[in-house]
């Protein structure tokens, strides 16, 4: 089969190649899925860039979307030729879904309504898997003001419209205007141009001084340092799903006890059976009702995968990047 993999950290020109690998084999519990599209996330940047390797070859991509065409002993012959979209297919495993087979267990590869696209589905599994967790942590929403940064990002845009559809007032941060006006699109109520004036600034001027019931953040290394200007109200909550800085991170600890904020962090990649289990049900609602937009800004082929993943590296794309492997 065509994949394409890296085999060293570094930059996409210089490590990912395309070519043949092996055919994978389902085993048991598991199934084979020909894959139609793959999905490029900033993880799997940050992983090709500097994650060590757990094996000596990587197929990276941990989203995409296709059919089942062969299942492993135990697995029901029924699900071949089942539209399904894929979850951690390459999280602690060397192959992932940027190849034109991928074999995983059963229970990654979950059923696609009718009504979505390939290209939609291979935006599922971290983007929107990370925005339902979110939500889900910090809500009930309805009445609430909800600062969410990084509203014009993927997984932002996707947390945007549901805190919307709770009934929350959304105040967005974007840099470019092309971000900005994707975040208004998404639902936002109002967005902050953090390039162009200071977040905690704008977010008192719209909460008269008292700060969000809620943040909901994307980059915990730069917000940690507003929450000592009161983007927070007492008692408010801020969920966490990712930080450019992955190392020491400094808190105000007066700021958090005296105004009894709590902090929530989680990882896409790890969330317990019963919370993926909800979260992928109640996607597959919105999915089915077409209350969920994925935007998917470029698609490229694979044997332009270095491309791709340069387009999230270097945010260019204001939405979903997506590697398609099949018409």
């Amino acid at each position: 089969m065509k994949a394409a993999w890296y085999r060293r950290n570094g930059t996409a020109k210089d490590v990912l190649e395309v070519g043949e690998q092996p055919t994978p084999q389902p085993g048991a519990g598991e199934v084979r899925v020909r894959m139609s599209t793959s999905g490029v996330n900033p993880s799997d940047v940050k992983s090709r860039l500097r994650r060590p390797l757990n094996a000596g070859l990587i197929v990276p991509h941990s989203d995409g979307a296709g059919v089942i065409d062969a299942v492993g002993e135990g697995v029901p012959e029924q699900r071949i030729g089942q539209r399904v979209w894929l979850w951690n297919a390459q999280w602690q495993r060397p192959l992932g879904t940027a190849c034109e087979q991928v074999a995983l267990p059963a229970a990654q590869a979950v059923p696609l309504p009718d009504n979505v696209h390939f290209d939609t589905a291979a935006c599922l599994g971290i983007p929107a898997l990370t925005a339902l967790q979110a939500v889900h942590l910090a809500g009930p929403l309805q009445g609430k003001t909800v600062l969410v940064t990084g509203a014009g990002n993927a997984v932002g845009h996707c947390v945007t419209q549901l805190a919307v559809l709770q009934g929350a007032r959304v105040i967005g941060t974007a840099g470019s205007p092309a971000r900005q006006q994707h975040a208004r699109d998404a639902g936002a109520a109002h967005v902050i141009d953090y390039k162009q004036m200071s977040v905690a600034q704008g977010v008192a001027g719209l909460t008269n001084g008292l700060g969000a019931d809620v943040v909901i953040d994307m980059d915990f290394s730069s917000t940690a340092a507003l929450l000592p200007h009161n983007i927070l109200r007492p008692h408010g909550q801020l969920v966490c799903y990712g930080s450019n800085e992955a190392g020491e991170v400094a808190v105000d600890f007066r700021t958090l006890l005296v105004n009894s904020l709590r902090l929530n962090f989680f990882i896409v990649y790890e969330l317990l059976p019963a919370d993926r289990a909800r979260a992928i049900a109640e996607l597959d609602g919105l999915l089915r009702t077409n209350r969920l937009r994925l935007t998917v800004a470029q698609s490229f082929a694979l044997d332009d995968i270095a491309a791709a993943h340069e387009a999230v590296e270097n945010g260019s794309a204001v939405g979903n990047v997506v590697i398609r492997l099949r018409d």
